[in-house]
């Protein structure tokens, strides 16, 4: 029974983290040798009015470089209204928007989260398309094009751009470049398959029919605002040639405490789209819901751990070369991270070790989240990460 357990566990962290990737590459390939289908995009003519949000907070030091980059969208003019939202702020970055007549701000010296601000955006907003991107990112010049085109297919309820991380060190924080690459490929595959599961914040749109307010208290309000899209029956596309470049976090201890906000908000919209869980009302979504998603926020910490206490037990009772070599394999993984981490805490920066000691990290940060949530200690408000500084 032990080792059954033991395999178990083994077979869903690898499930989790590569087999399902594996998996759903060969049905894309399947499905691209049976279907071939060809994208209707809109006539510029045709192109839907679109608004651009940005919220910002404290935002100061990168706003002029973040409005030059807005202005230079290649989007008809005529159709597309920026909007700037500034809540809280008051280090002067609502004075460097007032400056430009093309932008709208809207600001109150209150802060009450980013959810909150975005809401209190979307009352004044009337096209059809809305995007939003935040104010730390770049966006190439021709992402609003390429995300709006989408929207000629009327299943289409959301988009999703590609989230690039540029690093100008070679330290840890890399693992969080290699991580998106990992990602975006998902993404990529998902949207194949079916649908997206979830968009990320740096550059995603909704058509505004359909969007939603939810909760201010929501932690990850850009995934619950594309997947209650997503449970309503529409699906996400991802367009990974519309893209939001940043920098990554300024080191291990800032990427951590993101990683840690984004597992204590997926805990909270596991709880709360609980309906995309169920194969019989979403057969396709709720498949990459639960394996794309649900797994890594949930059991998969959790089993790594049981992973290598059972595999201990099992070889301190006596067992063959195979469990041997399994727990020896394990303890050199786990001895690799160790080693990532204090080379990392000494600036001594080897490359081989990024992975291991980002996918621990990872998993460790899973379970600080899901504690943090259950004791209710993880505020919706916006925390920002610090951030690298250098151009792109």
């Amino acid at each position: 029974m032990l080792k059954v357990l033991l395999l178990l566990s083994l077979f869903l962290v690898f499930y989790t983290f590569l087999g399902y990737g594996i998996l759903l590459y060969i049905i894309i390939k399947i499905k691209r040798a049976w279907k071939v289908t060809n994208a209707n995009w809109f006539t510029e003519q045709e192109m839907p009015t679109l608004t651009l949000v940005v919220a910002a907070y404290n935002e100061v030091y990168i706003m002029e470089d973040k409005i030059k980059n807005t202005l230079a969208l290649n989007y008809p003019k005529q159709k597309l209204s920026l909007v700037f939202v500034t809540d809280g702020s008051n280090d002067g970055t609502p004075e460097v928007i007032q400056q430009y007549n093309s932008i709208k701000l809207l600001h109150k010296p209150e802060r009450s989260g980013k959810i909150a601000a975005v809401h209190r955006a979307m009352l004044e907003i009337d096209t059809e398309i809305v995007v939003f991107t935040d104010a730390n990112t770049f966006l190439n010049t021709d992402a609003l094009l390429l995300i709006a085109r989408h929207y000629k297919d009327e299943t289409v309820g959301a988009v999703s751009g590609e989230k690039r991380v540029f690093s100008n060190t070679n330290d840890a924080t890399v693992g969080e470049g290699i991580y998106w690459k990992y990602e975006s490929a998902l993404k990529k595959w998902d949207a194949e398959l079916y649908s997206v599961v979830g968009a990320a914040g740096e550059l995603f749109s909704v058509r505004k029919s359909l969007y939603e307010a939810v909760p201010i208290d929501t932690i990850l309000d850009d995934f619950m605002i594309s997947l209650k899209i997503a449970e309503k029956g529409y699906r996400i596309v991802y367009e990974p040639a519309a893209y939001a470049q940043e920098t990554s976090s300024a080191n291990i201890q800032e990427e951590l405490k993101r990683k840690v906000r984004i597992a204590a908000g997926g805990m909270q919209s596991i709880l709360r789209l609980q309906s995309l869980m169920n194969p019989f009302k979403h057969p396709i979504l709720s498949f990459q819901y639960i394996s794309h998603r649900v797994l890594r926020w949930t059991v998969t910490p959790f089993l790594l751990i049981i992973s290598l206490l059972l595999n201990l037990v099992i070889v301190i009772n006596g067992a063959s070369v195979f469990y041997n070599t399994l727990l020896y394999a394990q303890v050199l993984f786990y001895i690799t991270a160790l080693l990532g981490w204090l080379f990392e805490s000494r600036n001594m920066r080897i490359k081989l070790l990024f992975i291991p000691y980002y996918f621990c990290m990872m998993n460790y940060a899973v379970l600080a989240g899901i504690i943090r949530y259950l004791k209710k200690n993880q505020s919706a408000a916006w925390e920002k990460s610090k951030r690298q500084t250098g151009t792109f």
